[in-house]
């Protein structure tokens, strides 16, 4: 066992110990033997009428009894009223003020002075008041007392299964007795109110606990255990029967009461140490049931028997709180190895309280209650236990956690770096593949048609007409860089403006190859087109016009554009060409110049449909139209592009 917690139940110990040995002599503190102190001369007890006035003292039989007094030993099954007589005389005559103080009455009482009622319990008859665990005091009138022969009488109201009968009485000095009455009544009474709203406190608190976490049943046991410990503790001070309909019934619920909290323990105390032994507890619950069922059950007129149950539990108690500490020996954890103290010392305080009971100890310092004070203070340090290896581990995890942000902090940095460099690396070959496709599209095409044109004459071209040529190829190249480089292209007006620069690069290239074309434009834009879309359609149509010069071998040629409604543009080229087998001629296995056209439009939403057979192909691409917003956002987006790639 560690050091600290060694040192912590040595003072626990020493102070209840110290508490137990000051209240104990402050119990059998003796007044000292002064001149004028009233000395009892003698105590006797005889049976009584239930009510009535004093009677004459020859009427009764009389038999003398110790200051603890059970009847039951003396008079077996007697239950009703007794009288008790106190005969004492003072050296200093009446004059002295004397008081009177009786620890306990079990279970009402009423008392009188030389035949004279000074106080009575509120009830008499079933179900009695209990005045067995409530110290009362008085200061005797002097108009009561007489020079010598002065009496006490008290009238007990008891039954045979309750040890009836009159506690401690004493006569003396009111200012010492008033003091005498007050330290009764903490050590009776006030204490167990302290015990019974800590372990309400408790209780509450563990039951919170098990309800914010049911896989934690330990909690509620414990929970289960305080309640019926608190109820027992209030059986204990409660001077009114009610709601109980006779003293028996309430010795019922007493003892239906200790049943519970026994079963409690004793689950609690197996549960607490690691044990499943669920055959033992089944057993133990169907124990229990009986003793509870009989406790129900059993006739009034044999009540006594109920003193075997009681017995049986605090034997099943006791025999916990042995086995406890042997299976702390196995365990050695801090927290059985505690408790395992602790139940040897509930054991030891409660045999104590037994025997007090029974009266076979001459005293009234019941230890009862400060059990309830040390299992708080065992609480509180187990909980607070817990709460630093919790704290312990948070700081341990949040440790963890810091270095493992840290490293996922350096891993993302990482990441995030190649991913850069991974997406600057694409942006460059996504531009690459563009300037190819341009290339192709706007160059390439010039110089197909320039090449048709040399093929097509049949004799060597004068520099002039070369000399436009390379010209022309010149403005297409320069077209292509400026349309590169600058998202602010300008639509055209209509879109004949949009298509004329296109027809004049064609025109005499299809004279030449002796191709008719027929163009279908519409006057206005219904809805005009932002300058990425007027530049896509433009390279698609000089890719779909190159192929027609390069593999269609066609007379015919129509291009149709079309804006069927405000939302799509529509561009179809037509010719009588000797066609292709589409199912041959996939995405993959497409010319350069298919794909570009492909993926210009699939930049753009845009959708592109290829219908062909020998003597008519049809080619159409698709464009969304888009509104403002979405024409801003496609331009930043290409100037940032461009100057990424810049």
């Amino acid at each position: 066992m560690p050091e600290r917690t060694a040192l912590m139940l040595r003072l626990i110990f020493a102070l209840i110990l110290g508490w137990s040995c000051s209240m104990a002599w402050a119990q059998e503190a003796k007044p000292q033997d002064l001149r004028c102190e009233p000395r009892i001369v003698a105590r006797q007890s005889a049976k009584a009428f239930p009510e009535g006035p004093v009677p004459d003292a020859a009427l009764l039989q009389w038999v003398d009894v110790p200051p603890l007094d059970d009847w039951s030993q003396r008079w077996p099954g007697y239950d009703g009223a007794a009288w008790y007589r106190i005969d004492w005389e003072s050296r200093c005559g009446h004059d002295q003020p004397v008081a009177l103080a009786i620890i306990n009455m079990v279970m009402a009482g009423e008392v009188f002075v030389n035949s004279e009622l000074i106080w009575r319990d509120q009830s008499l008859v079933e179900p009695l008041s209990r005045s067995w665990n409530m110290p009362r005091y008085w200061l005797l009138p002097k108009a009561l007392l007489k020079e010598q022969g002065n009496s006490i009488w008290v009238r007990i109201h008891g039954i045979s299964s309750q040890t009836p009968g009159l506690g401690r009485l004493r006569l003396g000095d009111p200012a010492e007795l008033e003091q005498w009455t007050a330290q009764a009544t903490w050590s009776l009474r006030t204490i167990y109110v302290v015990c019974i709203t800590v372990s309400l406190v408790l209780c509450l608190l563990f039951a919170f606990a098990w309800l914010h976490h049911r896989y934690q049943k330990l909690y509620g046991w414990y929970a289960l255990n305080l309640l019926c410990w608190a109820l027992m503790l209030c059986f204990i001070v409660m001077t009114d029967p009610w709601p109980f309909a006779s003293t028996q019934a309430f010795a019922r619920g007493n003892l239906l009461i200790f049943i519970a909290f026994t079963y409690t323990f004793c689950i609690f105390a197996l549960r607490f140490a690691d044990l499943s032994l669920r055959k033992l507890e089944r057993t133990l619950t169907g124990l229990c049931s009986l003793c509870a069922v009989f406790a129900l059950t059993v006739p009034e007129a044999q009540m006594a028997l109920s003193q075997a149950i009681w017995l049986l539990m605090f034997c099943l108690c006791a025999l916990v709180c042995l086995l406890f500490p042997l299976r702390a020996l196995q365990t050695r954890t801090p927290a059985h190895i505690i408790f395992s103290l602790c139940f040897v010392l509930y054991l030891a305080i409660g045999v104590h309280d037994l025997l007090l009971l029974t009266k076979a100890l001459d005293h009234n310092l019941t230890l009862i209650p400060y059990t309830t004070l040390m299992s708080m203070l065992v609480i509180a340090w187990l909980l607070g236990r817990q709460i630093v290896k919790n704290m312990r581990h948070i700081e341990r995890f949040n440790h963890e956690l810091s270095l493992t942000v840290t490293q996922a902090c350096d891993d993302l940095s990482q990441t995030l770096e190649r991913e850069h460099h991974l997406a600057l690396s694409h942006s460059r070959l996504q531009e690459r593949l563009r300037i190819s496709q341009d290339l192709h599209d706007g160059l390439g095409g010039s110089l197909v048609r320039s090449i048709a044109l040399v093929e097509q004459s049949s004799s060597p071209l004068p520099n002039a007409q070369v000399l436009s040529m390379l010209k022309l190829m010149r403005d297409d190249l320069r077209q292509m860089i400026d349309t590169g480089t600058s998202a602010a292209i300008q639509v055209p007006e209509t879109p004949v403006q949009w298509l004329a620069p296109l027809r004049h690069r064609f025109a005499r290239l299809f004279e030449e190859l002796d191709i008719q074309v027929k163009w279908s434009l519409p006057t206005y834009w219904a809805h005009a087109p932002s300058p990425i879309q007027c530049l896509t359609l433009t390279r698609v149509l000089e890719e779909a016009l190159t192929n027609v010069v390069k593999h269609s071998r066609a007379s015919q040629v129509e291009v149709r554009l079309e804006i069927p409604d405000s939302r799509e543009l529509q561009l179809q080229i037509e010719d009588n060409g000797t066609g292709f087998d589409l199912d041959s001629t996939q995405i993959n296995s497409m010319g350069v110049g298919m794909r570009s056209m492909l993926a210009r439009l699939e930049r753009l939403q845009g959708t592109l449909v290829i219908q062909s057979r020998p003597g008519r192909t049809e080619l159409r691409a698709s464009l969304p139209l888009l509104g403002k917003v979405q024409r801003h956002t496609e331009v930043q987006s290409a100037m940032q592009t461009a100057q990424s790639v810049l």
